[in-house]
């Protein structure tokens, strides 16, 4: 029979924290909307609002601009384009908010909406 002791205890459950640290590191995405996306989901849909004194607006287009990468789907913000891309959980970014996933083309003009504060929207040139 084995004797536990405090040390070993004090051990066990050090271990068993850092663990579930990691494993909720891995595993819990920043944004619950970045988790509800999904690559096999159907296209977006279409938007047209006014958002904060802005007009943005989303759909489908034609051709795809350097490879496609908002899967041939197209934001414009007060008429400028919005260059958005789908990355390959789902998620969408554009060149405003890079480093920020969200769920939908809408949430990606709304957060650039928000970022720009009342700035005009300059248009990326790819060349």
């Amino acid at each position: 029979m084995s004797t536990i002791t405090r040390r070993r205890a004090l051990g066990a459950a050090a271990s068993a924290a850092v663990g579930i640290a990691a494993g909720r590191a891995l595993t819990a995405p920043d944004r619950a909307e970045a988790a509800a996306a999904r690559p096999d989901a159907a296209a977006p849909e279409t938007f047209d609002e006014i958002y904060l004194g802005r007009r943005i607006q989303g759909g489908p287009q034609g051709g795809g601009h350097h490879g496609g990468h908002g899967g041939d789907y197209a934001v414009r913000v007060d008429g400028d384009e919005l260059h958005v891309m789908r990355n390959a959980d789902g998620t969408w970014i554009s060149v405003i908010n890079h480093y920020e996933p969200l769920a939908t083309p809408r949430a990606v003009a709304r957060a650039a909406v928000r970022e720009l504060q009342g700035a005009p929207l300059v248009p990326l040139t790819l060349v």
